[in-house]
């Protein structure tokens, strides 16, 4: 009785509370205490669904973000999704999906992706990409190297680095682990004569290279005998190569472009903007050897628009510049500094960034000396009327396309000669 009073006086008590039906076992009987009733009665309990949350209860999932590996271990193996009532809902991954996310977060202990299947290795990628593996220092390098050596092109066939010179020095190992390059854009990186990337450019990973662009990097003479080296004497290097843009180099001179004839399958070359004496005499030289004429009109192949990073690797680069960025921000402590500077009158200098224009005022002076060969389709195409900007530029194009509407013609009267014929007659 006094067990069943304090009951009663508990139920009172929390009356407010739906508790349910309340089952107690006495003397080898099964007793139910109903919140209506004050007493104990002996009720046979009915079946009734068993409810272990009621329906206010709601569920927050709660992980520890400071140790990302321990959180991935808990769930990294179900997919957790909500129904439309807002249910969550949680189903297994597949095998595949497993052992893809453990291969890649091991991808640097890899020995070797040689004969792997290219539509796997480039799942396999894009996990380890995404769990950014491949900008750590050190197994980010190694497991970039596994996948350059057996797959070459496809993890990166063009490359665009302009104006990117931290990246290049924080990341430079890691850019000459990339093979089977067709186009490189190293413009405005200020790399010089002795940098360790153009001497990487002579050897034979990159002897694919077809697209070159060296726009204002302080070249001179010394450097192009270094990079030509190769193609004049062993025939190897960038031997393949098509277009090349030299421009904004003030210490090239006529000595630096001798070495240019080195490269006989040249279509398209920029040297506007650079240190030559004697500039009819280059032009001629250049149309009498490789065939290069003077176009009188901006040439498309030099309005760097064309160039862009291609391959698994774009959303790589894309990382390693962003971490060099987070690297260059301002901390909170040197706000002091500038403030101290500021109160005590001292000049405070700002440091700007280097931008690269596609027009150097140097440029403008000396002219544009862009050549390219007249059989060579889609080669010589000029710069949208935007681009080109004036009127004489407008009429220059005219002119020049007119004379070569007559040229061509005059020839299709007197010769009906195939590309592969004017081919060996410019030989001669």
């Amino acid at each position: 009785q006094s067990w069943s009073r304090g009951m009663s006086y508990c139920l009172h008590s929390e009356s407010h509370l739906d508790t349910g039906p309340i089952y107690v076992r006495e003397n080898g009987k099964l007793h139910v205490v109903n919140q209506g009733a004050r007493g104990i009665q002996n009720v046979t309990p009915k079946a009734r669904p068993f409810s272990l949350f009621s329906r206010s209860f709601s569920v927050e999932l709660c992980m520890n973000r400071e140790d990302d590996r321990a959180r991935r271990q808990r769930t990294d193996h179900f997919i957790f999704t909500y129904t439309k009532e807002g249910n969550l809902r949680y189903s297994a991954k597949s095998l595949f999906s497993l052992v893809l996310g453990y291969i890649s977060d091991n991808v640097d202990h890899i020995d070797s992706l040689i004969g792997f299947p290219e539509q796997i290795a480039e799942k396999l990628f894009s996990a380890a990409e995404a769990r950014q593996k491949f900008t750590e220092p050190v197994t980010g390098l190694r497991a970039l190297q596994k996948f350059t050596e057996a797959y070459g092109s496809l993890v990166l066939c063009s490359l665009c680095l302009r104006n990117r010179y931290l990246v290049i020095s924080e990341k430079l190992e890691e850019i000459k682990s990339f093979r089977e390059l067709t186009c490189l854009d190293l413009s405005c990186c200020k790399l010089g004569d002795e940098h360790e990337l153009l001497e990487h450019l002579t050897k034979e990973a990159l002897s694919s290279v077809k697209r070159l662009l060296l726009k204002d990097n302080s070249l001179s003479d010394a450097g192009l005998r270094r990079m030509t080296a190769p193609v004049r004497v062993l025939k190897k290097g960038l031997e393949n190569l098509l277009v090349l843009d030299l421009s904004s180099n003030p210490k090239i001179t006529d000595v630096g472009i001798g070495y240019l004839l080195s490269f006989k399958k040249l279509n398209c070359l920029d040297i506007s903007g650079t240190g030559l004496k004697d500039v009819d005499a280059v032009i001629k030289r250049l149309q009498m050897q490789i065939g290069l004429v003077h176009s009188k009109v901006p040439l498309k192949e030099f309005d760097h628009s064309n160039c862009k990073t291609e391959g698994w690797a774009e959303q790589t680069v894309l990382q390693w510049e962003q971490a060099v960025m987070e690297a260059m921000k301002p901390q909170d402590n040197l706000r002091s500094r500038v403030a101290t500077l500021h109160f005590y009158g001292k000049t405070h200098r700002i440091e700007e960034v280097v931008k690269c224009t596609l027009v150097e005022p140097e440029t403008k002076a000396s002219g544009s000396l862009q050549f390219y060969k007249e059989n060579i389709q889609n080669c010589h195409l000029p710069l949208k009327k935007e681009v080109a900007g004036s009127h004489e530029l407008k009429n220059n194009k005219k002119r020049a396309l007119a004379e070569q509407e007559t040229e061509r013609t005059s020839k299709q009267k007197h010769l009906c000669l195939t590309v592969e014929d004017w081919d060996l007659l410019n030989t001669y």
